[in-house]
């Protein structure tokens, strides 16, 4: 399997070391065309404004609106804000590909970055991994369709429907890999 990882900008290759952990081909995509060449996608973490600037600028959002018909796409931090339907305060408009309302840098500003358990709920039973928060953006609300799949404290870190794995948080950042192994192995 091939996993492609957006590599416009933010820390792709941590993603990228974390799939060849579990034993897959990485394609960094820069263009449009790379996405037919993946199974999978990631997008990183980063800076969401940049994110959405370049994709457009790369004229990138048809072609990974039409990649999520068909195929799965994870976002952590930036990545899940890039992926979002609304965007509170928000100039930019998010790709749309996954009914949440978020807030950006919901936990504070850089200085206010954090690491703490995070309580899975992606199997019969609750698991807990670590979760690095660093301007990290926070899931107001899950629209139709959508399910929380992980909790800090009370706030949903990770949620999905039925293509598309969005974390508030930076699972690459870690060596825990139980993230990346269900976005590769287990989700749909």
């Amino acid at each position: 399997m091939i996993i492609g990882i957006l590599a416009l900008q933010g820390d792709f290759y941590k993603h990228g070391r974390a799939v060849q952990k579990l034993g897959h081909d990485i394609l960094y995509i820069k263009d449009a065309q790379s996405l037919s060449k993946c199974d999978k996608l990631i997008l990183p973490g980063g800076e969401s404004t940049t994110f959405l600037k370049l994709i457009d600028k790369l004229d990138m959002r048809d072609a990974i609106a039409e990649f999520a018909e068909k195929k799965q796409i994870m976002g952590t931090c930036a990545g899940l804000i890039t992926l979002a339907s609304k965007v509170n305060g928000f100039e930019l408009s998010p790709l749309g590909l996954i009914d949440i309302t978020v807030e950006r840098n919901a936990y504070g500003r850089q200085i206010d970055s954090f690491i703490d358990d995070v309580r899975l709920e992606i199997s019969d039973r609750p698991e807990s991994v670590e979760g690095v928060f660093i301007r990290a953006p926070k899931i107001e609300k899950l629209g139709e369709g959508v399910k929380a799949l992980a909790y800090h404290k009370n706030d949903i870190v990770m949620a999905a429907n039925e293509n598309i794995l969005v974390i508030t948080f930076h699972p690459e950042l870690s060596d825990d890999l139980s993230i990346h192994d269900y976005f590769i192995h287990k989700f749909n």
